[in-house]
């Protein structure tokens, strides 16, 4: 009976709530679905265009939904390589090395400049801080040359250096960092100062564990600055083994317009595959990157 009781008196609960909400709210209820719905229509369409055959792929007007699925196009994207004497795994393999190291060492230095700028006091802390600011303004496209040149005079071309150097200057990420960092108390860094703590064990002890949610901002940020780069692989690598994932589906894609569409269905499983990690780390991480975007902004 009291279960019987409680039910009822949730339903009505909820009944009483469904009524009494107010007109704006359901509007806007409804326009956010709206817009949820048509947000996700690329991403159905991405899984969906892995997994038609060519007699799908190119009808006019496209289909969203896959009628007669298969998995072809994924055996013709793995077995792309068969031509080349590079094989696909050492390209997986480039791209995973490359994007592992990159983030890592984005996250330290990231944390640690912001650090730096945030609770620590030397000379041209406020103009450093201010052209790392205007650094955001700045596309990849107007710096290729002057990174060219740094990578060249380096000796760094047909290295994985190549690859990681170019990406390691996050500039959203060092000003991300330092929104949060910021709100953390001056008083806590004193204290564990006094306690005998260097400025190592301050910023992995203290303050990195109070800005778990813009590390995990900044780590999708690197991600993909990294994952889906193929400028690197164009401009500083010379041998084909030296070239990641990213840029072998470029030239897949480039030869496949121009000599033959008999494959197409490989470029799309091949932008699926590339696509799925990007997702997958979002998904993992998006609320840290939601929490980190609000912060950023009232701050």
């Amino acid at each position: 009976m009291a279960k019987k009781k409680r039910r009822r008196i949730t339903f009505k609960y909820a009944l009483h709530r469904l009524t009494h909400v107010k007109f704006s709210t359901v509007v806007i209820l409804l326009i956010l679905t709206v817009v949820a719905a048509v947000s996700i229509l690329p991403i159905i369409y991405i899984i969906s265009n892995a997994f038609k055959p060519l007699s799908e792929l190119f009808l006019y007007p496209p289909r969203l939904f896959v009628r007669n699925p298969t998995l072809q196009n994924f055996y013709d994207f793995f077995y792309s390589t068969d031509v080349s004497a590079i094989p696909l795994s050492r390209y997986i393999f480039n791209s995973l090395f490359v994007m592992v190291i990159t983030v890592a060492m984005t996250l330290v230095f990231s944390s640690a400049c912001a650090y730096a700028f945030s609770k620590m006091r030397f000379p041209g802390r406020k103009w450093m801080f201010d052209m790392i600011i205007i650094a955001l303004m700045f596309t990849p496209e107007a710096v290729v040359i002057t990174r060219y040149l740094i990578v060249s005079n380096l000796g760094m071309i047909n290295t994985y250096f190549a690859h990681i150097l170019p990406h390691l200057a996050l500039p959203i990420g060092v000003f991300l960092m330092k929104q949060f960092i910021d709100q953390v108390p001056d008083s806590l860094c004193e204290a564990a100062k006094i306690d005998g703590a260097n400025e190592v064990r301050i910023l992995l002890n203290i303050i990195i564990p109070a800005v778990l949610p813009a590390v995990g901002a900044v780590m999708i940020l690197a991600f993909q600055n990294v994952w889906s780069d193929i400028t690197t692989s164009t401009f500083y690598m010379v041998d084909e083994s030296m070239k990641t994932l990213p840029y072998f589906v470029s030239t897949l894609s480039n030869a496949l317009a121009v000599a033959s569409v008999a494959r197409k269905g490989a470029v799309a499983a091949a932008g699926l595959l590339l696509f799925l990690p990007n997702f997958l780390i979002f998904a993992m991480l998006q609320k840290s990157m939601i929490e980190t975007m609000v912060t950023s902004g009232i701050k």
